[in-house]
């Protein structure tokens, strides 16, 4: 089973051998006979058509060429995720079609170029623009003490012509921690539970710092019956339907009433935490081999 297919593993410059965890995914194709290339997304050479399929996994610096990423995105064929959800899904506004759609989201102002943010009078906030991946530009601010640097934070988004979304921070990512649901297709091709993993709090109230992903904390962990309920109400209502998705991941929070609240839903290159749950790659590369 696989042989004679080729896979490309979507990654970036920065880990052109890819990120480790991939590495697992890429393992466990090339013990199913598939022949599995790293290839950067913006390579020229690339010949994306010799693919049986393309699958997005690292390519973590399209974030300051959203359009060109897009742009390549539709001229891929056998992308997966497709092109149309990679549109919907590398800008965060996403976030206010689920909440007309009747999901539970963190409270989220958005503030565009040209416009002007009026800051709150106190508390704790995250400042981040719409376009990231691995948390670059994301901030944590306690006002009024810092709120010179977080309304500085804002402006330097905006004034780059990008849109900045401001939250309250949530202090339940300090003891419960996020939990993230990951899916991909079971053995009838449906998008189905496979694992979870639990992630530690990041941000320190320091303004403006980048954070490093190497410190993040990850531990495996079991959702709750509510967060797996929650889960699969929001792939319900993603556009166009979840049965092309190869993988998504759901992030969710405590609320201030400790009902699961989303953060945000990852669909084009999140990371799938596949060494922290066994069989995890293997369900991932059946489920690609399912695919072709």
């Amino acid at each position: 089973m696989g042989r004679d297919s080729r896979v490309a593993l979507v990654t970036s410059k920065d880990f052109p051998d890819l990120w480790d965890d991939d590495r697992l995914l890429r393992d466990a194709l090339r013990e199913r006979g598939v022949a599995v290339d790293a290839v950067c997304w913006d390579d020229p050479a690339a010949d994306w058509s010799v693919y049986d399929l393309v699958v997005l996994r690292s390519p973590w610096d399209y974030t300051d060429r959203r359009d060109e990423f897009v742009a390549w995105a539709r001229s891929v064929p056998r992308l997966a995720n497709p092109a149309d959800v990679v549109t919907w899904n590398t800008d965060k506004r996403y976030l206010n079609e689920l909440a007309a759609a009747g999901i539970p989201i963190i409270p989220t102002e958005f503030v565009g170029p040209g416009q002007t943010w009026t800051p709150p009078a106190d508390g704790e906030w995250v400042v981040k623009p719409t376009v990231s991946a691995g948390s670059r530009d994301t901030a944590r601010y306690l006002l009024p003490g810092q709120l010179a640097d977080a309304t500085a934070h804002v402006r330097r988004l905006t004034s780059a012509g990008r849109t900045a979304m401001i939250q309250p921070y949530l202090s339940a990512v300090d003891t419960a921690g996020e939990t993230a649901v990951l899916c991909t297709p079971d053995a009838t091709g449906r998008l189905s539970f496979s694992h979870g993993i639990r992630k530690s709090a990041m941000l320190t109230v320091r303004g403006d710092v980048t954070v490093d992903l190497d410190s993040e904390r990850i531990t495996a962990r079991t959702p709750s019956p509510a967060e797996l309920e929650l889960a699969a109400r929001v792939l319900d209502v993603v556009p166009g339907g979840v049965k092309h998705l190869l993988y998504a991941r759901v992030d969710l929070i405590p609320g201030p009433d400790g009902t699961p609240t989303l953060i945000e839903l990852e669909l084009t290159e999140p990371s799938l935490f596949l060494r922290h749950a066994p069989g995890a790659a293997d369900r991932l590369a059946d489920a690609i081999l399912a695919r072709i």
